[in-house]
């Protein structure tokens, strides 16, 4: 009996090690680990947080230049043609120049519009107009209104020819006329 009570003293302390092992490996540990994902997790959102609270602190500094480029947007539109289409743009381009040509004097002959070509982002519609004009001042003033326009207008191509040899008055005047749209 005493063989049996000296293995019974040497194993109850053994299984208390062991017993106080295995809850410190698979409970105190396990624990401590969740406790420093829930601290991970947790300056992590702290910094989240704070991310947010800076950038809806910048906010009205973004609103304002979000505004000074919308206001770019609308001037830099303004000196192109308006139209949707390249077709539409042609054709206000074709009635801008139609009406500085008549407000000087001229008369129209004929008026053709080219093919839009692509130039980066934007489309060059072109016009051609056959005209007639009194004289070289109605002409000078014609030419510096067309290349004052806004929006921008561009003489491409100018040929300008006396009418009548023996009365020099009239000019027969080409002009090829361009413009950026935006339109597709």
């Amino acid at each position: 009996m005493r063989k049996n009570s000296n293995i019974l003293l040497i194993s109850i302390p053994l299984l208390i090690v062991l017993a106080g092992a295995v809850i410190y490996e698979y409970g105190y540990r396990g624990v401590r680990a969740e406790l420093n994902d829930i601290e991970n997790a947790m300056s992590v959102k702290s910094r989240t947080l704070k991310n947010y609270v800076a950038l809806i602190a910048d906010k009205p500094r973004i609103e304002a230049q979000l505004a000074a480029m919308r206001e770019g947007r609308k001037e830099d539109n303004a000196k192109m043609i308006e139209g949707q289409t390249a077709p539409l743009a042609a054709a206000t381009l074709q009635s801008t120049v139609k009406a500085i040509i008549t407000s000087r004097g001229g008369s129209i002959s004929s008026e053709r519009v080219e093919k839009p070509e692509d130039v980066d982002n934007f489309k060059m519609v072109t016009v051609t107009v056959d005209a007639i004009m009194p004289d070289i001042r109605s002409l000078s003033d014609t030419l510096h209104s067309i290349e004052t326009q806004t929006p921008y207008l561009a003489i491409r191509e100018m040929d300008v020819r006396i009418r009548n040899l023996r009365e020099p008055r009239d000019l027969t005047i080409k002009l090829k006329v361009s413009g950026l749209t935006g339109g597709r």
